[in-house]
């Protein structure tokens, strides 16, 4: 069973109802002793940084998510914004995010021969594979995703980009540290690619 986090940011129907299409068990939650129990977790987010974390924050949800993935070890997937609160900070504000990820959000800043590009960057883009992780291990394919955001995460360890994109610069389109997963992009709006990361997530195993 997945459990996807309704903290009042995020695309949580598109998910639930992409994963119904699947064939996938998913339930949204919000409370924290569910949170606590889960098998898997899917944290997703649409906005702000700081308002990301001051919603976690007011619903107490931080210490059960903690809880389920720092010490339970069960698998958890940061979508968009939800990938960035996994890191510690980000330029977008000035809050702590969970920290689980070293490293920070920095916003596109583009000169020279890329300074018209728009921000945010939005719309259909091809990734790179860092490395094999365990949301990429069938793609045979170049494969497409769709990105909306203004920030992108940088990571103190090269070793937790599972792929990258370019926009005017190259970034991380992905993170993978363990138990710990992350996408810049959307699933629920990548169609058939984003599929897939769905279909491999409800396989990775906890501890």
């Amino acid at each position: 069973m997945i459990s996807v986090v309704d903290s009042g940011f995020g695309n949580v129907g598109s998910i639930i109802n992409m994963m119904r299409h699947l064939g996938i068990e998913a339930q949204t939650v919000s409370d924290p002793d569910a949170i606590r129990d889960a098998d898997r977790l899917i944290l997703p987010g649409v906005g702000s940084f700081d308002n990301g974390m001051t919603r976690l924050a007011e619903r107490g949800l931080i210490p059960a998510l903690n809880h389920a993935v720092l010490e339970r070890k069960r698998p958890i997937l940061g979508i968009c914004l939800g990938m960035q609160l996994l890191l510690e900070s980000s330029d977008e504000g000035s809050l702590e995010g969970l920290g689980w990820i070293k490293g920070r959000c920095l916003r596109f800043k583009f000169d020279g021969e890329h300074e018209r590009l728009r921000i945010p960057n939005m719309g259909w883009n091809e990734i790179t594979l860092a490395r094999k992780g365990k949301l990429f291990q069938g793609d045979r394919e170049p494969a497409r995703y769709y990105f909306v955001h203004s920030y992108h995460a940088q990571c103190a360890d090269s070793n937790d980009v599972a792929a990258t994109a370019t926009y005017g610069t190259r970034f991380t389109a992905a993170i993978e540290h363990g138990n710990i997963l992350g996408v810049q992009f959307h699933p629920e709006k990548s169609h058939r690619f984003g599929m897939k990361i769905f279909e491999s997530f409800a396989k990775v195993s906890g501890p």
